[in-house]
């Protein structure tokens, strides 16, 4: 089992989402989950929340797809276009630049060609982890 596909066997709140692990390489990695009734929010779209989160795995899984272990030391998403009850969403998180013990990813989030939202994060490696 490679260290992506540990983190994720011990990922119990990706679980609960029904987020899946679709892809992943050196540098970069897909999540996909399907909105649920119980995540849409009281305008009957998605809730930020759950996409956030949905990017916010791809971003880790991308971090920790060669290495050390890897954390999140920055986000900020945009949200672009609403999701619905019963779409599948993809998230696919890409390394942009790395430096000394950090990194720039990009998500991009979306529903078959629409883009749902465009996630940024900075990680950052800790010291004697692996």
């Amino acid at each position: 089992m490679t260290p992506v596909e540990a983190m994720m066997a011990d990922d119990h709140a990706s679980q609960a989402m029904g987020i899946e692990l679709t892809g992943y390489g050196d540098g970069w990695a897909r999540t996909r989950l399907t909105v649920r009734a119980d995540m849409v929010n009281g305008h009957d779209i998605c809730h930020g929340g759950v996409i956030f989160f949905l990017a916010d795995t791809a971003f880790a899984c991308a971090c920790n797809s060669w290495g050390p272990v890897t954390v999140a030391a920055e986000c900020s998403i945009v949200f672009i276009t609403p999701a619905r009850r019963g779409e599948v969403l993809e998230a696919e998180a890409r390394l942009r630049t790395g430096y000394g013990r950090s990194g720039l990813y990009d998500v991009t989030v979306r529903r078959d060609d629409a883009v749902i939202a465009e996630f940024r994060g900075r990680s950052h490696q800790l010291s004697g982890q692996s």
